[in-house]
């Protein structure tokens, strides 16, 4: 990934709005905070740019609507404080995007739903598939049902790993600093403001405080952390004041601002090893040789016609390996249908699946964007 690559170079953006730029001091959301956004947001869409937004605030306008001045730390008064301030969060954004023409919809994740790997693959299909509608999705924590063992802790994560979901090119942290510092600026007046740097280098972390807001759970030290999340699928990461004025917009024209965290391989490089290096192989499918070529020359999805064989017993998300019909290794990916599904459809155009199956998920066995060449 090049030092050079900026924001106006990205399509796909994750943009994170933290507590501190969407609460007024406390006391509700701050609506003309939240037309800024909305504006800046839907004029990048206008421009081709598939926008998701992760934005907290439900907790905090929670605790307002309840009158609470301090944010609880029992989980279930969380709980309830996010019930209530997700309507007023989603009525905000709703409303104000309906004003240039965008739908929005709302989606609400766990960190379980990004552990199984099938609410993975049905997390992602439904991201993309909004993307793809020019739908602008807004993902929050569904801290209504989660318990401590699922919660994501902080929407830092949750972008992060929304960007590895989506395999987004860019994801910007908005906070209410300019960007990461060698020192606490709050503390320090000599502290330097950071304009780039590498995703998950390790003096990032000692430079980072790691104390967030009232509102908040996240500091800055979550949000480096964030950036070496997100650079696993080769996503660069923008660290940057919200109260900058029109700062996606100026991002997008190619302002240099903030901190610029970039990862060290390139996505395909970054999702290559992902996938060869962090998931159990749980089958093997054995591929034509006009499917090896479709693979290798043209960069597509394997579709079903081109499967000779099954073996194994897997489900939909798992991790399976492809060979060519001599026996040799020809790619990995994720596969879209279990092993009794795949085994009724290898050998058969796409548009019999669902006359096979009874439905259709997706036209692929496995998409090209969860499939990786090896050799």
């Amino acid at each position: 990934m090049s030092k050079h690559l900026k924001a106006s170079d990205c399509r796909r953006w994750v943009i994170k709005i933290g507590s501190a730029l969407l609460t007024d001091n406390g006391r509700g959301l701050a609506v003309g905070g939240i037309d800024g956004w909305v504006e800046q947001i839907a004029d990048l869409r206008k421009q081709g740019r598939e926008m998701l937004l992760v934005s907290s605030g439900a907790v905090a306008e929670g605790m307002t609507r309840l009158g609470w001045t301090r944010r609880p730390h029992a989980l279930h008064e969380l709980q309830a404080a996010a019930a209530v301030g997700q309507m007023g969060l989603i009525q905000a954004y709703e409303s104000r995007f309906q004003k240039y023409g965008l739908h929005t919809a709302q989606v609400l994740l766990t960190h379980d739903d990004l552990a199984d790997r099938q609410r993975y693959l049905n997390a992602r299909s439904t991201l993309r598939t909004l993307l793809r509608l020019g739908v602008v999705p807004v993902v929050n924590e569904n801290d209504t049902v989660a318990t401590e063992e699922i919660r994501f802790g902080d929407n830092d994560t949750l972008a992060a790993l929304v960007a590895n979901l989506v395999e987004a090119d860019l994801l910007v942290l908005l906070t209410d600093q300019a960007g990461v510092y060698d020192k606490d600026p709050r503390r320090d007046a000599q502290a330097s403001l950071l304009t780039e740097a590498q995703a998950g280098d390790a003096a990032l972390e000692s430079m980072a405080g790691d104390t967030g807001g009232v509102l908040g759970r996240g500091g800055m030290l979550t949000k480096v952390r964030a950036a070496a999340r997100a650079a696993r699928s080769g996503t660069l990461t923008v660290i940057a004041s919200g109260k900058e004025e029109n700062i996606l917009q100026r991002l997008a024209s190619g302002e240099e601002l903030g901190t610029r965290l970039f990862p060290a391989s390139a996505p395909l490089a970054a999702r290559k090893q992902w996938l060869a290096g962090r998931l159990q192989v749980r089958g093997h499918l054995t591929l034509d040789d006009g499917a090896i070529t479709v693979l290798r020359a043209a960069g597509r999805s394997l579709l079903p016609v081109g499967v000779t064989r099954v073996e194994g017993d897997f489900d939909r998300g798992d991790l399976v390996v492809c060979y060519g019909p001599g026996g040799e290794e020809a790619a990995r990916g994720l596969v879209n249908y279990s092993a009794e599904e795949s085994r009724r459809i290898i050998g058969q155009p796409s548009h019999r699946i669902e006359e096979l199956l009874g439905y259709v998920d997706e036209p692929e066995l496995i998409h090209r964007d969860n499939l990786v060449l090896m050799g």
